[in-house]
C-alpha cells in the first residue's frame, strides 16, 4: 500500500496553528464570537456551490453552528449579567443541560454510525463516553471571570478518550478527511493542556469543530491538501477500536466510583475552581 504523508507534514501543522488561534480569539472576543457565527449562516450559498448535498450534511453543519451561536449568547448573558426573560433563561443553571444534551447527542450520533459500519468496539466506547459525561449543572458553568468561558469539568482522561474515539470514528467513516479531522481533534486536545486547564476542552472542541465544518462547507480544500485516504487499513481500524474499548472500561469504573463516594467534586474539578 502506497501511503503518502509528506504533504501532511506541512499542511497539518499549519492548520493546527490556525485552529489554536481561532480558539484563543473566540475565547477572548466573546461578543464577536456570537455575532460571527450568526453571520456564518449567511454563507449558505457557498455551501450549495461547494457541493453540500443531502439533509444529513446540512443537518450536521447546522447542528454544530446553531449551538455554537447559543454558546456565544449564553456567555454574553452570564459575563455581562444581562437582564430580561431570554437573557435570564440563557444564564440559568438549568440551561446548562442544553450543552450537556448537545454533547451527548453529538457523541451518540457518531456512535450509531460506528455501529452501522461494524466498528462495534469503538461504538461501545462512544456509548460509554456518553455515560461518563459529567452531569449538568453541577460540573458545567459559564464563568464570570475573564471572558465568560464555557466550562465543563471533563477530566484529562475523558478528553483523551474522546479524542482517540472520535479519531477512530473518522478513520472508518471518512478516510479522506482523517488527517484534517485529526488536526482539529489534536487542537482541541492540546489547547487546554497548553493552558493547564482541561476544563476548557469542550470550549476548544466547539470552536474547532464549528470552524472546520464551516470551512469544509464553504471551501472544501481538504481533499486537495490533506487527502489521507491512503492511510486506511481495516486491521488498524479493528485494533484501534478494541484498544479504545479496553482503555475506557477501567475509566468507567473510576468515574462511577468517584460519583458513588462523593469524591467527584474534587477529582473532576482537580480541587480548584475554573
Amino acid at each position: 500500500m502506497n501511503i503518502t504523508i509528506w504533504p501532511h507534514v506541512i499542511t497539518m501543522p499549519i492548520y493546527f496553528i490556525v485552529l489554536i488561534f481561532i480558539v484563543a480569539f473566540f475565547r477572548k472576543h466573546y461578543k464577536l464570537a456570537a455575532y460571527f457565527w450568526i453571520a456564518s449562516l449567511f454563507t449558505f450559498p457557498l455551501w450549495i456551490l461547494g457541493g453540500v448535498e443531502g439533509w444529513f450534511r446540512w443537518a450536521k453543519i447546522l447542528s454544530v453552528i446553531l449551538p455554537t451561536i447559543i454558546v456565544g449568547f449564553s456567555r454574553i448573558a452570564v459575563y455581562e449579567n444581562k437582564k430580561g426573560k431570554i437573557w435570564d433563561f440563557l444564564k440559568s443553571e438549568q440551561f446548562l443541560w442544553f450543552f450537556y444534551a448537545i454533547l451527548f447527542l453529538n457523541i451518540m450520533e457518531a456512535t450509531i454510525k460506528d455501529a452501522t459500519m461494524g466498528n462495534y468496539f469503538n461504538a461501545a466506547t462512544g456509548f460509554l463516553l456518553c455515560v461518563t459525561i459529567p452531569f449538568a449543572p453541577k460540573f458545567w458553568k459559564i464563568t464570570t471571570e475573564k471572558h465568560g468561558d464555557l466550562i465543563a469539568y471533563t477530566t484529562a482522561s475523558w478528553n483523551f478518550l474522546y479524542t482517540t474515539w472520535n479519531a477512530c470514528f473518522v478513520y472508518a467513516e471518512s478516510p479522506v478527511y482523517f488527517a484534517s479531522s485529526l488536526t482539529i481533534l489534536l487542537a482541541a486536545e492540546l489547547y487546554p493542556l497548553m493552558k493547564g486547564r482541561p476544563e476548557l476542552y469542550i470550549t476548544a472542541r466547539v470552536y474547532t469543530l464549528a470552524a472546520h465544518l464551516l470551512l469544509r462547507a464553504s471551501f472544501d480544500i481538504f481533499p486537495m491538501t490533506m487527502d489521507s485516504s491512503s492511510w486506511y487499513n481495516p486491521e488498524v481500524l479493528k485494533t484501534w477500536g478494541m484498544i479504545n474499548f479496553i482503555l475506557i472500561v477501567p475509566y468507567v469504573f473510576w468515574h462511577m466510583w468517584q460519583l458513588q463516594t462523593g469524591k467527584a467534586e474534587k477529582s473532576f474539578r482537580r480541587q480548584r475552581a475554573a
